[in-house]
């Protein structure tokens, strides 16, 4: 395993492990989106950064979010929303398939 993945999979189980959030596994829905980013947005805050929920698609396991602040223009956003976000996302919702921005 070279080192970016080996970087990437330690942030992953960071992350995680950081955020415990449910014991089970949890149904795809904006209510179960929404308390995951709940869970982000103090990390995205103190940068400056926030996330915003804009859409759920049920039906693809698509969920379209914006990211404001500091994190709307920063260069490293994409890798906080695929890295961070969408990580988590799928670690307590394995029906999401993806998680893609808004207005970047």
């Amino acid at each position: 395993m070279n080192a970016d993945k080996q970087e990437a999979g330690h942030t992953e189980t960071f992350l995680i492990a950081s955020f415990p959030l449910y014991d089970t596994v949890q149904m795809m829905n904006k209510q179960e989106v929404q308390k995951v980013l709940d869970r982000v947005r103090p990390m995205l805050q103190a940068d400056g950064g926030d996330v915003e929920l804009v859409d759920v698609d049920e039906g693809t396991g698509q969920v379209k979010v914006r990211l404001t602040g500091a994190c709307g223009g920063c260069p490293m956003s994409q890798l906080t929303l695929k890295m961070g976000i969408e990580n988590l996302l799928r670690h307590y919702i394995p029906e999401v398939t993806e998680v893609r921005p808004v207005g970047l």
